[in-house]
């Protein structure tokens, strides 16, 4: 072997690979355990609207173990969105001791069902958080059978693109179980849409309403207080202290 020259120098730069290799490794060790590296300083990138300080401090702590290596950033992640108002978060390392936060609140656009527990964000999903009673009962209010949020969404979105057209805006947009449509009014008034139905879809019976509203409905003396869109032909209105008229 001592007459291979090629040999030795091949052996040579392997131990020196394993010996590189083994400082790295060590290196790497080191910095892991080293306690002199610690996170110093959480920042926030964007301003929290409903997110309180204090509840950052309850839930952060805890995530927070390790140095600046060897600290879990999902676990931090996982921390920040167990709060009520946070949909989603972010976290980076910024040497040599900072963390970097991003965060996006859930954006209420609605409450959801019975009660003021529950609210509707931007992307039609449900949460539970607390807000001013005053802000909550601002809010317009959604509802129906589980898991379908976000298509009343979508359907309260829709229905007031058209009513537009006649200046008024639902207050209130409901599916049955039965999966029947029902809009109230800023003004009171409630429509009666029914079901979703193939020969007579629930869009058009509401267009046809909005199209004659304005030489049928809104002259009218005392308002209806409900109008039912249902019928394959026409809508029937039902004004306080009458019967009901077509």
């Amino acid at each position: 072997m001592w007459h291979k020259p090629q040999l030795l120098t091949a052996i040579a730069d392997l131990l020196m690979l394993v010996g590189a290799a083994a400082l790295l490794a060590a290196g790497a060790v080191w910095l892991v355990r080293v306690p002199s590296l610690p996170v110093k300083q959480v920042v926030f990138v964007e301003p929290l609207a409903h997110v309180r300080r204090g509840e950052i401090e309850q839930v952060l702590p805890s995530a927070l173990r390790g140095n600046f290596f060897s600290l879990d950033l999902e676990a931090v992640r996982v921390a920040l969105e167990q709060l009520p108002w946070v949909r989603r978060a972010h976290v980076r390392r910024v040497w040599p001791a900072q963390l970097e936060v991003s965060i996006e609140e859930h954006k209420a656009v609605a409450r959801w069902g019975e009660g003021f527990a529950e609210m509707v964000n931007s992307h039609g999903e449900v949460f539970a958080a607390l807000m001013p009673d005053n802000e909550m009962r601002a809010l317009p209010l959604l509802s129906g059978p589980p898991g379908t949020a976000h298509e009343v969404l979508e359907r309260f979105v829709t229905f007031n693109q058209k009513l537009a057209a006649i200046g008024e805006r639902a207050r209130q947009v409901s599916l049955s179980p039965r999966l029947a449509w029902q809009v109230k009014l800023e003004n009171g008034m409630r429509l009666e849409i029914g079901r979703e139905n193939p020969k007579l879809p629930v869009e058009p019976r509401l267009e046809r309403f909005v199209a004659v509203y304005p030489s049928m409905v809104a002259g009218l003396t005392v308002p209806p207080t409900v109008v039912d869109l249902r019928y394959p032909n026409g809508f029937a209105m039902k004004i306080a202290g009458e019967g009901k008229g077509k």
